[in-house]
């Protein structure tokens, strides 16, 4: 399985065990907020490669992501600052409980608030749902992104305990991308209806679905029945509109012949 990073670049920098179960990217360093003001200079590994030295803050934020695989080799797999110029921690699913209560908790992170938690779905993957935490920490006003990943089948820990508010974020996962969470509280639909067969989300989903609902005048009620496609597909003409019309048509330049000479030859 191809590795997310494909390799170390010119322009940025990789801390930690690279994951193998990512697609490749290229990631470049930028600016960000630092939150490394109280981390001792002892904590941080000096062997390491740094490939913008100018940019302060931006090594600070890769020596952030690798003080936080230094203390958790266990579970974090890699470190990197992306070309938006932001932080991410990519874990083992078996760190997604451990991780997450180490940024919140720990003195010199305080990742208190956790202001999205999503997904996205990469059929081709072997593990093809990849799902991120976007965190927030007010303390230090800044941002860190951790990654996870799982499949169809295999089963992630509820970050409930940690973060409250991940509830309803995990609901609209299992929702959405058909994603299972143990030891969640309240683990059931939450955007569509109750019956509703599949996850809107996955790219294998139809784009028209598979039941329609629909107000019935003689049962004087909702009904849902599979889904009818009363027109049959068509073949759509892709050429611009104006080239179905010949007066709006562009007209062909025709050779012009040259005009001959006029006056009599006596």
């Amino acid at each position: 399985m191809a590795s997310i990073l494909g390799g170390v670049f010119r322009a940025s920098r990789i801390v930690g065990t690279v994951c193998s179960r990512y697609s490749p990217q290229t990631f470049q360093y930028g600016k960000k907020p630092s939150i490394l003001s109280l981390i001792p200079k002892r904590c941080l590994a000096s062997d390491s490669e740094v490939a913008v030295k100018e940019d302060k803050q931006v090594v600070q934020l890769s020596e952030f992501g690798e003080y936080v695989a230094n203390v958790l080799p266990k579970f974090v797999q890699s470190a990197q600052v992306t070309h938006t110029k932001e932080l991410e921690i990519l874990i083992s699913p078996e760190g997604i409980i451990p991780v997450l209560t180490f940024l919140r908790d720990h003195t010199n992170a305080q990742f208190k608030s956790i202001a999205d938690q999503t997904a996205i779905d990469v059929p081709k993957r072997p593990y093809r749902f990849e799902i991120i935490y976007n965190l927030l920490s007010l303390q230090y006003n800044s941002r860190i992104r951790v990654k996870t990943y799982t499949d169809e089948l295999t089963a992630l820990d509820s970050a409930c305990d940690v973060y409250s508010v991940c509830n309803w974020y995990e609901r609209e996962l299992w929702d959405m991308y058909g994603v299972f969470f143990s030891n969640h509280p309240d683990l059931r639909r939450i955007l569509t209806d109750y019956g509703f067969e599949g996850h809107p989300f996955r790219k294998d989903f139809p784009l028209t679905g598979y039941v329609e609902v629909r107000y019935d005048d003689e049962l004087k009620r909702l009904v849902c029945e599979p889904i009818e496609l009363a027109q049959e597909f068509r073949k759509f003409d892709i050429s611009p509109t104006w080239e179905q019309f010949p007066t709006y048509r562009k007209q062909e330049s025709q050779p012009e012949i040259p005009a001959g000479d006029t006056a009599e030859k006596k």
